[in-house]
C-alpha cells in the first residue's frame, strides 16, 4: 500500500487512497481497542441497507494501526454546500433523511448506547448532583434499540459520482435511540457554528419523522454532557450550559 496521497488529516488520524482504497491510519498512540472496535462496528453496520464503505483488512503499517476499506470518489455534503450554497436547504433534507434511514436499521451486536452515555456523564466533569440529575433523566427516556451513527456530520456523508450517499465514521456506533442520535447530530451543528442549519435541520427532521422537537430537546442535556466528557476546552462553557439541569428546591 502506498501512503503517500492524503486525502483528509484529522485528530490522531491521516486518511490516505491508494487506488479504490481508503487507507485510514491511526497515530502511534491510538489506543488498539478504539481501532478495532471501529472496525468491527463498521463490518456490522455492513449487513445492513446502508451504504457503507466496505472494509478489507486491519493492519499495522511503520508500528501504526490502520483500517483499509474501499475509496469512495465523491464529494462530502459539507463540499457540495460550500460549492452550491442555493442547495443547501436540500442538502440539509438529504441528511435527514439519511438520519432517518440509520435508524430503521437494528444491528443488535453492537454496544447499548445507553451504557456508553452513562460512562460518558461519570467520566464529564460536571458535579455529582449535575451528574445525578443527568443520570435520572436517563433512565426515565425511552431507549430503542436502532442503529444509531453517534457522529453524523455532513462531513460524514459522502455522495459518489452516480449520486449515492455513503456514510462514514462509524467508530461511535451504538444502538440505542433515534432521538438521542438525531440530539447529537444537531448538536454537532451548533458546535460547528452552524446555528442556523442546526435548527433547519432539526426543523426539517422533525417534520420527516412526524416527532415532536420536545422529544430531541430532552435529550439536550445528555448529549452535551457525554460531549463534555472528550475534555475540550473550547467546547466547555457551552457544553456545561447545556448539560446543567439541576433545579434547586
Amino acid at each position: 500500500m502506498k501512503l503517500d496521497k492524503i486525502i483528509a488529516v484529522r485528530t490522531a488520524k491521516t486518511l490516505y487512497r491508494d487506488g479504490n482504497l481508503a487507507i485510514k491510519v491511526f497515530n502511534e498512540d491510538f489506543s488498539k481497542s478504539d481501532v478495532l472496535n471501529e472496525a468491527l462496528n463498521q463490518s456490522r453496520v455492513e449487513n445492513t441497507l446502508l451504504n457503507v464503505p466496505q472494509i478489507h483488512e486491519v493492519a499495522k503499517i511503520d508500528g501504526k494501526w490502520a483500517i483499509v476499506s474501499d475509496y469512495i470518489d465523491g464529494k462530502t455534503l459539507t463540499r457540495l454546500i460550500e460549492e452550491e450554497p442555493s442547495k443547501k436547504s436540500a442538502l440539509i433534507a438529504q441528511m435527514a433523511d439519511i438520519q432517518l434511514e440509520i435508524n430503521r436499521q437494528k444491528v443488535a451486536k453492537l454496544n447499548k448506547h445507553s451504557e456508553k452515555m452513562r460512562e460518558k456523564i461519570d467520566a464529564c466533569g460536571l458535579n455529582a448532583t449535575v451528574r445525578y440529575e443527568l443520570l435520572t433523566r436517563l433512565r426515565s427516556l425511552r431507549n430503542d434499540e436502532v442503529l444509531c451513527h453517534g457522529d453524523l456530520t455532513l462531513s460524514n456523508i459522502i455522495i459518489d459520482n452516480d449520486g449515492k450517499p455513503f456514510i462514514i465514521d462509524w467508530s461511535h456506533a451504538t444502538q440505542g435511540s433515534a432521538a438521542a442520535d438525531t440530539a447529537r447530530a444537531y448538536l454537532r451543528f451548533r458546535l460547528a457554528g452552524y446555528i442556523d442549519e442546526a435548527d433547519e435541520y432539526l426543523d426539517i427532521y422533525c417534520e420527516k419523522a412526524n416527532t415532536p422537537k420536545q422529544v430531541i430537546h430532552k435529550w439536550f442535556p445528555i448529549v452535551a454532557a457525554t460531549q463534555l466528557a472528550k475534555g475540550l476546552e473550547t467546547e466547555y462553557e457551552f457544553l456545561s450550559e447545556w448539560a446543567n439541569v439541576v433545579e434547586y428546591e
